[in-house]
């Protein structure tokens, strides 16, 4: 019996694999860079389900689609940190939970980000 992915675990590695790329890459090239024992279908099918969440753009490349990643993966990451805070009606409690968890690197970079972002 196989190991079954967390939910949206795939659609991260497939989003790694447009980060690391200079360039839009066709399912085939996605499929490739996995290196996994996934069929060519269910890479087509996670890269059509990103493209259709707005995550990835993709372009007609002779008779394929080649995708890229429409955010980079900080502005992405950062975007589902917003997202999560938004789900949450007491966002104080959130992110006090959140900065409590913080290494001491991470809170003097925060820190430093906060004095610079004050309004």
């Amino acid at each position: 019996m196989t190991e079954r992915r967390p939910i949206g675990a795939l659609e991260a590695q497939v989003l790694e694999v447009l980060w690391a790329r200079s360039a839009p890459a066709t399912p085939g090239e996605v499929l490739q860079a996995l290196d996994g024992e996934l069929a060519y279908t269910t890479v087509m099918t996670v890269l059509t389900r990103l493209w259709q969440k707005g995550q990835v753009a993709r372009s007609k490349l002779g008779r394929a689609f080649a995708y890229e990643a429409r955010q980079t993966r900080e502005e992405f990451f950062a975007e589902r940190m917003r997202l999560t805070l938004a789900a949450t009606s007491d966002h104080r409690a959130v992110l006090s939970r959140f900065v409590d968890g913080l290494s001491a690197k991470d809170t003097a970079a925060l820190r430093s980000l906060l004095g610079r972002h004050k309004r």
